[in-house]
């Protein structure tokens, strides 16, 4: 196992996990292995209430999970005095990580999927790569396996970024959306404060020391026109190229995997070969069944009005929508609008989402008979069969998080593929 010098420097010193979710969990791991002799204290809000956050300045590290926020009383009081390192996972990853081969996805929503795509081009290449990051997998958890010639492609949240202290070589940024606004779920009170902090804290991927490419979505090319970036810039538009994904956007989530291809000098006769047989991720826009000539479709992923406004603008068949649920402070004005004209029948799941989106049909006349509110999933399932006929789309695709009535994203989209196949 190899021996990283900075993590040697931590012995004797007293460290701060601030949450213990995958990321630290993870860190915790890693200090454990190289045998690090430090006082290690796990800070968690459900564990302790009223004092989680105190007395932080006290700590020599603190790693920071990305669900707990920068702007917390007790990081604000620490940063303050000046004394105590911060740092999140990710930053302490590109610190250690043995080779400069790192592609970081960020974006409001496509990066899980443009990451994994690259990953699959990369390993179809025979390259040795490795994925991980907001995909499910803490990139620490394999720190110890990655050589110096190996590729790491990594999906980046913006909360994994907002501190960050270098970049990945190549960076990619699919789109920017109004998105985490607002808490919306508790077991991830973070949030942006601004429109503008949000894209700053995505910014980061190609500001920070370290990048190389900028491949970003061509909507940004006047937002990034006012930024200082010392990599080389590379647009990208929607890709023709053949394959299974559905709806417009994954177009152009192709369309940056082959522009990092392109950088790496990939075949793009082998980076079309593994798009052609990729499918999409689940709970992405997924294909659940076909029953009675009606289709089913999942993206329970789908948490913003701007992304199931894509959703819808990706069928030109008659649609059962699936909506509503938990609100992160965002406008359904221009979905009401959407969902007039694209919608055959709406099917809203509780939440404070929902009663925002109501109010937005009703102020545009959307008829009330083509609007059913629901208790839950099998109920919304159950009308959903009813409603559809030969040549129709079911899709879930809310608009809303899944805090309330769901765990997360994962469960809503499972409950919605069981009572489909029922």
């Amino acid at each position: 196992m190899p021996k990283f010098t900075y993590l040697q420097k931590l012995n004797g010193k007293k460290i701060a996990l601030l949450g213990l979710g995958l990321d630290n969990q993870a860190v915790l791991k890693l200090l454990k292995e190289q045998k690090i002799n430090a006082t290690i204290t796990v800070k968690d809000a459900h564990q302790d209430p009223q004092g989680f956050n105190k007395n932080l300045y006290k700590f020599d590290i603190l790693f920071r999970s990305p669900g707990w926020p920068l702007f917390c009383p007790g990081i604000t009081e620490a940063r303050k005095k000046g004394k105590t390192e911060i740092i999140n996972p990710l930053s302490l990853f590109l610190k250690l990580c043995p080779t400069k081969n790192i592609i970081g996805v960020t974006g409001t929503k496509g990066k899980g999927t443009t990451a994994t795509l690259i990953y699959q081009i990369l390993k179809n290449a025979k390259k040795k790569v490795w994925l991980g990051g907001n995909i499910g997998l803490s990139p620490l958890s394999f720190l110890n396996k990655i050589k110096p010639t190996d590729y790491v492609v990594l999906e980046l949240s913006s909360f994994q970024l907002e501190d960050l202290a270098s970049a990945p070589k190549i960076a990619v940024i699919t789109n920017l959306y109004k998105e985490h606004l607002a808490p919306a779920d508790l077991h991830n009170p973070n949030y942006h404060h601004s429109f503008n902090k949000y894209w700053q804290a995505k910014l980061n991927i190609a500001k920070k020391p370290g990048n190389r490419y900028l491949i970003a979505n061509e909507s940004l090319k006047n937002k990034l026109s006012r930024e200082k970036l010392t990599g080389k810039l590379i647009f990208f538009t929607a890709s023709d190229t053949a394959s299974r994904l559905v709806g417009d956007y994954n177009k152009k989530n192709i369309a940056a995997a082959l522009a990092v291809a392109r950088v790496l000098k990939i075949k793009e006769a082998s980076a079309k070969k593994t798009i052609a047989n990729f499918k999409n991720l689940e709970h992405r826009l997924e294909l659940v069944t076909e029953i009675k000539q009606v289709k089913y479709f999942d993206n329970s992923f789908s948490t913003t009005p701007e992304s199931t406004c894509l959703d819808l603008d990706s069928f030109s068949a008659p649609i059962i929508q699936i909506a509503g649920g938990a609100d992160k402070g965002a406008s359904f004005k221009n979905l009401a609008k959407k969902i007039k004209t694209k919608v055959k029948f709406l099917i809203l799941l509780p939440g404070q989402g929902t009663t925002k989106i109501k109010k937005e049909l009703k102020a545009i006349n959307f008829p009330p008979e083509k609007i059913k509110e629901v208790a839950d999933m099998k109920e919304a399932v159950k009308i959903a069969k009813q409603k559809a006929a030969a040549g129709d789309i079911v899709l879930l695709s809310t608009a809303c998080a899944s805090f309330g009535i769901f765990k997360n994203y994962k469960e809503r989209g499972n409950l919605f593929k069981q009572y489909v196949r029922q």
